[in-house]
């Protein structure tokens, strides 16, 4: 296919002052066959008359309530025609050739189901930025991580991860996934709401025999935490029960996994408690409630390939404890040998 149809999507709510700022980076990439699909998720600011007003060509489609970036994203999508779905945040800017290196890399080799540009930071472009870098791994016990971030530890881009490969997940920053495959594995996992819904949706993929791929000659720039910051105890609470969901879906043996992750979870709540941080540990408290709570529920999730499939991309030990303990604070000192191109 010479110039496969591309649809990227940004999924808003009450994002004006991002479309405003980034939008326009967006609108003129180069690539020669695109859409360009605002998703809104009932913002009740005036973020969509702008973009009618401004954007008069770009296709607007309005959810009736929000539904959180996993199920907002899968009604939009059920709306949009094209080969390929870009999945973009609001709050990115991106260079005007950044699509045409990936969709390259997608078409010569159609086991690659979804890929990344590496990301950068907004604010300081010698930066990763914390949400993907230079592409998502997982170690043993479901802790994500990237080339280029561990935990809060962030890398400057020196050149270091410019090559181009295979990786566990791909961020939702700055999602590629080929639409034909968004279909077939369901899209995102609703009860996800927001945050990990990507690195589940790549674990099911991977299960299912295709590549999660990190395109290097793309690059991004990527505020985050433009909808829900970090320091937000909501965010922590979806974070630590979303990787529960995900653990419980996907890891070979689960419910060994799930024991270990809730005293090491109950080590996190501790550690918010004693910082002061009494509003994140409580998060942490509710998150576990909610996830037995639904226990049952996910179990329906789990297919026969997650109980006997081995992924690559996962490194073996507990990144937690060559992170505070052993004191490795970046990938290089994972040992993780370089990615398969």
């Amino acid at each position: 296919m010479m110039n496969p149809k591309v649809a990227i999507v940004i999924l808003n709510w009450n994002g004006k002052f991002y479309l405003e700022s980034f939008l326009p980076s967006v609108y003129n990439s180069s690539y020669p066959n695109i859409e360009f699909v605002i998703g809104d998720n009932a913002s009740t600011d005036d973020s969509v008359a702008f973009i009618r007003e401004t954007y008069p060509l770009i296709k607007v489609i309005e959810n009736d309530q929000n539904y959180g970036f996993a199920e907002g994203y899968n009604r939009i999508l059920k709306q949009v025609e094209a080969d390929y779905f870009i999945l973009l945040n609001s709050d990115v800017e991106v260079k005007t050739d950044w699509i045409e290196p990936v969709i390259a890399a997608m078409e010569s080799d159609q086991k690659i189901a979804v890929a990344q540009p590496k990301l950068l930071s907004w604010t300081n472009r010698k930066s990763f930025e914390h949400a993907g870098a230079a592409g998502g791994f997982i170690d043993s016990h479901g802790y994500p991580f990237c080339r280029g971030r561990l935990f809060d530890t962030v890398e400057m881009d020196q050149g270091q991860y410019n090559d181009s490969g295979e990786i566990f997940w791909a961020s939702g920053a700055a999602f590629f996934i080929r639409a034909r495959l968004w279909r077939e594995s369901g899209g995102f996992d609703r009860d996800f709401f927001a945050h990990m819904e990507e690195i589940d949706l790549c674990w099911r993929l991977k299960r299912m025999g295709y590549k999660i791929w990190y395109c290097a000659g793309s690059e991004v720039y990527h505020i985050g935490g433009g909808t829900l910051d970090k320091s937000n105890p909501r965010k922590t609470y979806l974070n630590f029960r979303n990787n529960l969901y995900m653990v419980q879906k996907n890891a070979r043996r689960p419910i060994w996994t799930v024991f270990k992750r809730f005293w090491l979870d109950f080590a996190a709540l501790l550690q918010f408690a004693f910082s002061g941080k009494f509003e994140d540990a409580k998060a942490i408290s509710k998150a576990h409630v909610d996830f037995l709570t639904n226990y049952r529920k996910t179990q329906k999730k789990r297919t026969e390939v997650a109980a006997g499939f081995e992924v690559g991309q996962v490194y073996p030990r507990l990144l937690v404890w060559d992170y505070f303990i052993l004191r490795k604070r970046h990938f290089s000192a994972l040992g993780i040998e370089k990615l398969k191109g």
